[in-house]
């Protein structure tokens, strides 16, 4: 018996209503709840809790459409092929695969069918970012860069745009970060290239690489708000340091490496981004120019991109030239170095616990988009 998996939800209401699912090679479905089972002769339900779905094969490029709300959930159904019609149990794990029974009636004949008019969005999407978005399903963010070597033809250094894709990814995630407050290892790696350029500037499209949750919503979504105030007033370097100082720590050293790549670089940056359910995407911007102004004026605060971390574990080695140490924590080996005016390590003794109370920094990204931490001693305890 075919088998799918939900893939993502389009419709929740007080449950996912209308889902996408794959089967195992691929193919694209669209599901619709139609409700309960009615008992059998011995008064017993369908399998399962006796909710069911009405489940088509739909092509692609047609469901995209309806993601987008181009066309209504009717025409999407009736436009699939009459042998793609199916009806299943639905678990209440909604991540359990589903088992399909063929329709025994022709769907424009059944009772299945929803009413003429159900669109995702009651509005079109007039912009092609939240255009995009909706076709996806997904938060999308474009990019708009216009490097010296794109003035006479749409080209882009490679150094040029792995820098900047580098840069931003750093500065979404320490967004993300500052605003949900967790860490987690896959944060590297948060948007996927979907659109690599399109005509005029230098354009380039990213969507979120995890699809949002039963609710529509994505962590990203949430975190790019902290992310726009940065760019809110970049004209006015006074404001903007109010604001940089605000978020002080790895989300605005990373928007003060970004400003200084942009320089380096010879470019500005625009951007935009959008959920799905939004009405306009959000657009903010920086120039060439004011990049400039803004890395001199961040440039002098002191210890703007550092972060206070404390650290413990068994202390195994110090380097009195060089002021290196390393402790042996839980989570394995952490090194660092003495701050200009840190403590002395002296009689501290080999194997003993120590609390070590630092400040990390993170140097340059390099081209890869891996990042350099360095902890900075600044006190110490036993623990």
């Amino acid at each position: 018996m075919k088998t799918i998996l939900h893939y993502r939800t389009l419709f929740y209401y007080d449950g996912p209503h209308v889902f996408e699912a794959r089967d195992a090679i691929g193919g694209h479905y669209i599901a619709v709840m139609v409700g309960f089972e009615p008992p059998d002769a011995a008064g017993n339900a369908m399998r399962g809790q006796g909710e069911r779905c009405l489940v088509a094969g739909v092509a692609p490029d047609r469901l995209r459409l309806f993601r987008s709300g181009a066309i209504d959930l009717r025409s999407l159904l009736l436009e699939s092929v009459p042998s793609e019609h199916y009806l299943a149990a639905v678990d209440p794990a909604i991540d359990q695969p589903l088992r399909l029974e063929r329709l025994r009636t022709p769907l424009a004949d059944s009772d299945f069918l929803p009413d003429p008019g159900f669109l995702l969005y009651d509005r079109p999407a007039e912009d092609h970012v939240l255009k995009e978005a909706r076709e996806r399903n997904n938060f999308v963010i474009e990019l708009v860069t216009e490097p010296p070597e794109a003035a006479s033809r749409h080209r882009i250094r490679v150094n040029t745009l792995a820098g900047i894709l580098n840069r931003v990814q750093a500065l979404v995630k320490y967004a993300c970060r500052a605003v949900i407050g967790t860490e987690r290892r896959q944060d590297d790696d948060m948007l996927d290239v979907v659109v690599p350029a399109s005509a005029g500037s230098f354009q380039v499209i990213l969507e979120a690489s995890n699809l949002p949750d039963l609710l529509g919503g994505h962590d990203l979504g949430r975190a790019l708000p902290r992310v726009d105030l940065l760019f809110e007033n970049t004209a006015n370097a006074g404001a903007t340091l109010a604001v940089v100082k605000a978020n002080r720590g790895h989300l605005a050293g990373a928007y003060l490496k970004l400003l200084r790549f942009l320089v380096r670089s010879g470019t500005g940056l625009r951007y935009s981004w959008a959920e799905p359910a939004f009405d306009r995407p959000v657009t903010r911007s920086v120039s060439r120019v004011d990049a400039g102004r803004l890395v001199e004026v961040l440039s002098t605060v002191d210890r703007l991109a550092s972060e206070k971390v404390t650290v413990e574990g068994a202390f195994e080695r110090f380097n009195r030239s060089s002021g290196a140490w390393g402790l042996l924590t839980e989570e394995g080996r952490r090194t660092g170095k003495i701050a200009s005016g840190g403590p002395s390590l002296d009689g501290l003794q080999v194997g003993g616990r120590y609390r070590f109370h630092c400040e990390e920094e993170i140097e340059e990204i390099d081209i890869t988009g891996r990042e350099s931490r360095t902890l900075y001693l600044n006190r110490h305890e036993p623990a």
